[in-house]
């Protein structure tokens, strides 16, 4: 194994998933690096005051520059709210570090671009977080809709639903905000997550119409404040579009909601095909469900893979798996592709992937807006 140092920028609750994964690295089989997260930044100071448990921790430091500048360094990790992706993840670029980035990947295209665009001046290796895909489940309806199985496309639906925001009385943050979050709200916060898998299959849009939803207006300034303030940001989208795949024009739909009754933290991915269909939910990760044709006969039948993972792991296939493998599998994924090891696993989602969510998540907004498609 090659050590490689890690350093945190924003050490909220992703960033402690990656101290903890680091802790549970053994798990994996035969990965060609070992990581360690060294120094995390953040402006608050019980955020820093739980890394200080973490036993490999140099350094804690309320400046983000600070890291950046560490040459000890390898990899930062960068999750802040989305106001300050540009200026970080640019500085980043502009220093020569490698990172693995947080969604959107700006507050809007136009940043998202501009990021692109130190990215790639600066020639460092940089990839956007988006977990969900990495369940074994998940993993294998993408390969079945790789491999042609499902033939002439019908149309396909990739939806991210969680009830986050359905307590009218949970105080307004960051997410909650406009200036903080963008004007594409939901579509920002959740949006990698359903445009991850259809672009990686190379689906892709256009005649894109969106309906946005700001359902809840205003919240509390604080628990038991009493004040009540503006919440801006769009809480629920729907998207439609048309996906291409060769010649063929289909449907298709992306959802992003923080307010779905009935649903928790749930990722889905669906496409049906004249010959063939797939589908995969997050609310039963044991199973990816697959659909043929037998003559007159139409069946859907439930196949359990197992614990089998993009990347091997020490745990037995009749193990069921979870979130915090997801993420255990995303940076084994990034951390082996940046050492040349990934092979043909599946990898973690793109620059270019972020840069197409983007486009999608601007012209929704403006569909919105105008009331009419946009291609």
């Amino acid at each position: 194994m090659t050590d490689v140092r890690i350093g945190i920028i924003g050490g909220g609750l992703m960033g402690r998933e990656l101290a903890a994964i680091c802790g549970r690295w053994l798990h994996l089989v035969d990965h060609p690096v070992r990581p360690s997260v060294v120094a995390v930044a953040d402006l608050n100071p019980a955020a820093l005051e739980w890394f200080r448990q973490v036993p490999t921790i140099e350094t804690l430091t309320d400046s983000w520059q600070e890291v950046i500048d560490d040459d000890s360094l390898d990899v930062l990790y960068i999750a802040v709210p989305h106001d300050a992706h540009e200026e970080i993840y640019t500085a980043a670029a502009a220093a020569g570090r490698d990172f693995l980035a947080e969604k959107p990947f700006g507050i809007d295209l136009g940043a998202a671009e501009r990021i692109a665009d130190s990215i790639q001046q600066a020639g460092v290796f940089v990839r956007v977080s988006s977990e969900m895909p990495f369940f074994p489940g998940a993993l294998r309806a993408y390969e079945h809709a790789r491999s042609g199985a499902l033939g002439e496309l019908l149309e396909v639906r990739s939806a991210f639903l969680h009830s986050s925001d359905i307590d009218r009385d949970k105080p307004i943050n960051w997410k909650r905000r406009a200036d903080t979050c963008g004007d594409i709200g939901v579509m920002g916060d959740l949006g990698m997550h359903v445009a991850h898998v259809p672009l990686r299959l190379g689906y892709s849009p256009s005649s894109i119409y969106a309906l946005l939803d700001d359902i809840v207006t205003e919240r509390p300034a604080a628990a038991g404040s009493g004040e009540m303030v503006r919440c801006d940001t769009w809480d629920n989208a729907l998207i439609t579009m048309r996906g291409h795949a060769g010649d063929r024009a289909f449907p298709m739909l992306w959802e992003t909601k923080r307010i779905a009754p009935g649903n928790m933290n749930t990722w889905m991915f669906e496409a049906i095909g004249m010959d063939g269909g797939v589908r995969f939910s997050s609310r039963t990760p044991a199973y990816f469900e697959r659909f043929r044709r037998e003559g007159s006969e139409q069946i859907w039948e439930q196949v359990q893979p197992g614990n089998i993972s993009a990347w091997p792991m020490v745990s037995g296939a009749i193990f069921e798996f979870g979130f915090a493998d997801a993420l255990l599998q995303m940076w084994a994924s990034y951390l082996a592709e940046r050492a040349g090891a990934l092979g043909d696993r599946f990898a973690t989602a793109t620059v270019s992937e972020a840069l197409g969510a983007h486009r999608v998540f601007d012209a929704a907004a403006r569909s919105h807006s105008s009331h009419r498609a946009i291609d």
